[in-house]
């Protein structure tokens, strides 16, 4: 039996709905913007608060206006249903014949696994803010649906799938609709009902291990929310990559050159940078943009600690941002910040005093993210930036009464 699954009730688009994940940002301005300039957005429901007419509503309030949006949409013929259907899904790159392959389906919520004693071929590998979780599934309670997926890596049959997708879409002609996102990508969909593809491409897809490589908080609130699967596009490991995921801290709590002093009194080789801040080419040192300077900066190693103890994403947290700054890893004045974003994006928001440090740290590797999850050990907050991201808005799964979920 696998556990990758036709969606039961989807809501397909038409066109018009697609949209960055609501946890994609680094400025919510950016949120409202996109909703202002499109309110069919999927944007619009997943993040209402910060829709232009949210008039400092707070999450929960705004809910009864994504409830409204959502059934406007599929009056109004922005979602066509299907049943029983998983969907095929390529991002194609621009100006280059390059693409990512992924499946969108329902997955076993009880396969979810946090640590090497708890069964499960869904590996969520990260902490998470809790209060997002929250907002997730109070969501999914009140609008009935899921309208963003965890993205999952095969990791067991990921060459077959990817094979099996790619030959997939070539024969399934016309796309049931397309989506170009921020980037010039142009995300396109194919529904397959049941049948024999269907079956082929489940077994493939739930064939192996499944690491969350986008969606920890949607992956728990399905587990706190008691939905028995959750909305999934299980990808291939030639699909991805993994981009840096760097901080901005709106607020010092010490002095630049404070800094500097208490980071070599914990044991750290500070360096300055001649030129612009950029993001390290390799592990093992951070770099830092603070008051115009850039410091390059090698973060005392824990004597006997494993791969996660020493990645430079836990050695920011617990050296940095705990030691030096007294910050907990969730406190308000810490963004973070996608690979979407780059180095001079960063420094210039330091530049113009909206925040006064930057973090810029280089991506995980796939062999170091392999191995903490081979391990069932999870990965600092917020340390993996995979593109391309799947999209939202593109495929809905309607919740059962029994709470089944997708």
């Amino acid at each position: 039996m696998t556990v990758v699954h036709p969606i039961a009730r989807a809501w397909i688009t038409t066109g018009g709905t697609g949209a960055q994940n609501y946890d994609e940002f680094a400025d919510d301005a950016e949120i409202t913007a996109i909703i202002g300039a499109n309110p069919h957005s999927a944007l619009a429901i997943e993040m209402p608060h910060k829709a232009p007419d949210a008039e400092g509503r707070s999450f929960l309030d705004s809910l009864p206006a994504a409830v409204a949006r959502l059934a406007e949409a599929k009056a109004d013929g922005s979602y066509t249903p299907a049943e029983r259907v998983v969907v095929l899904y390529r991002i194609s790159e621009p100006a280059s014949d390059g693409a990512a392959y992924g499946l969108f389906a329902a997955v076993d919520t009880d396969q979810i696994s946090t640590s090497a004693d708890e069964p499960g071929l869904v590996i969520r590998n990260e902490d998470v803010f809790i209060e997002k979780v929250r907002e997730r599934v109070a969501l999914a309670e009140e609008t009935g649906h899921l309208l963003s997926p965890v993205l999952l890596l095969q990791t067991g049959r990921g060459e077959e799938l990817h094979t099996a997708l790619a030959a997939a879409t070539e024969r399934a002609g016309a796309p049931a609709a397309t989506d170009v996102d921020q980037s010039g990508r142009t995300h396109a969909i194919w529904l397959v009902g049941p049948g024999p593809e269907q079956d082929e491409l489940t077994a493939l897809a739930g064939g192996g291990e499944l690491v969350v490589a986008d969606g920890n908080h949607r992956s728990l609130a399905a587990q706190t929310g008691g939905l028995r699967r959750f909305l999934a596009v299980v990808t291939t490991p030639a699909s991805v990559a993994i981009q840096p995921y760097n901080r901005l801290v709106a607020e010092l709590t010490v002095t630049p050159d404070e800094l500097v002093a208490e980071l070599t009194a914990a044991g750290a080789t500070v360096e300055p940078v001649a030129g612009p801040a950029t993001v390290p080419t390799g592990g093992g040192v951070v770099h830092l943009y603070t008051a115009g300077r850039t410091l390059a900066v090698k973060l005392p190693a824990t004597a006997g600690g494993g791969v996660v103890d020493n990645l430079d994403h836990a050695l920011v947290e617990r050296v940095l941002l705990r030691g030096v700054l007294g910050l907990d890893p969730g406190d308000k004045r810490i963004t973070y910040v996608g690979g979407d974003y780059p180095a001079e994006w960063l420094t210039g928001e330091v530049d113009a005093g909206r925040a006064e440090l930057a973090v810029l740290i280089a991506p995980v590797t796939v062999d170091d993210f392999v191995a903490v999850n081979l391990a069932r050990q999870k990965l600092p907050r917020k340390s993996t930036w995979f593109t391309p991201k799947a999209r939202a808005g593109l495929v809905l799964a309607q919740l059962g009464d029994d709470g089944a979920g997708a």
